[in-house]
């Protein structure tokens, strides 16, 4: 009978490093791995010149060595940029961007909880008006997560004064952190970008904005970064959230995403549950795709 256990590179990169020395075809299948989870040709390609380069500086022949060599590379790589959620305005407003289909609403809920397991207060604005289904789910996902909702007044009400009345509130009530929900795409072709940027100013008028967090869905990896284009360009983006990040299949868009963008990722998804969603360190995440 087939195996049908899911490719994961941490299994892969076991078996290579389970061999008696590395050899010509250790490369081999070291590329293969990374390619194959989703690093992408260059980051591929840099990595394993770097390890050549510190293998032969050290002249090993352990695979072990390999092995802890790579962590290590990983690891440097992805700690470049600072991932630190900069959340210490009172109230911190999050604007949450991306296209429609990422997972922006769930995360938003996630995202709600993960600051509440902290006692954080958190409240969220609903200013994706356009869909009446995006602020209901927007609504149960905030009421799971113990987090209070500001909700359009009417269906496509102005989506920068659901934001408005948000801080507003917040800073009414002495709540903490402030989470923005914003369209992914609108009606009117064109005008997204825009919004955004009326949102933002109208906010900044009450209160800074601590982060505008970008939404991508891990699993459709350098497809989905095309798609974010435009928000990368004219959002002001200031942190990456990578949803359905499930096992290291695709563990290496992590690294490939932040060296493409030159922006941090901030926070993981890699599950359904509301718990799901953590902070981003590049020590465990790096022990967790090597082992």
């Amino acid at each position: 009978m087939a195996d049908r256990t899911p490719w994961s590179l941490s299994g892969a990169l076991r078996g290579l490093f389970a061999k008696k020395t590395i050899d010509e075809d250790t490369w081999d299948d070291l590329e293969t791995a990374l390619i194959t989870a989703d690093f992408g040709p260059d980051v591929t390609e840099a990595v394993v010149d770097d390890l050549r380069a510190k293998v032969e500086r050290y002249h090993t022949t352990d695979p072990a060595d390999l092995q802890r060599m790579l962590r290590e590379t990983l690891e440097e790589r992805l700690s470049k940029l600072d991932t630190t959620l900069k959340l210490s305005d009172r109230p911190a407003v999050v604007l949450v961007v991306g296209v429609n289909g990422v997972g922006k609403t769930t995360t938003i809920g996630k995202f709600a909880k993960f600051l509440r397991t902290y006692d954080r207060s958190v409240v969220v604005g609903a200013a994706d008006t356009f869909r009446a289904a995006a602020v209901e789910q927007l609504a149960t996902w905030a009421e799971r997560a113990g987090a209070e909702i500001v909700r359009p007044q009417q269906q496509g009400q102005d989506p920068a004064s659901v934001a408005f009345q948000t801080v507003e509130k917040a800073k009414h009530d002495g709540t903490e952190i402030v989470i923005i929900d914003t369209a992914g795409r609108l009606q009117t072709k064109g005008g997204l970008m825009d919004e955004l940027s009326k949102i933002k100013r109208v906010v900044e008028k009450q209160s800074p904005i601590a982060e505008v967090l970008l939404v991508l869905d891990a699993t459709t990896g350098q497809n989905g970064l095309a798609q974010a284009e435009a928000f990368l360009e004219h959002a002001g983006v200031t942190g990456l959230v990578l949803t359905k990040l499930d096992g290291s299949a695709k563990g290496g868009f992590v690294l490939a995403v932040q060296e493409r963008t030159g922006i941090p990722i901030k926070l993981v998804g890699q599950g359904e549950g509301i718990n799901d969603l953590t902070g981003f360190t590049p020590h465990v995440f790096a022990q967790q795709l090597v082992g």
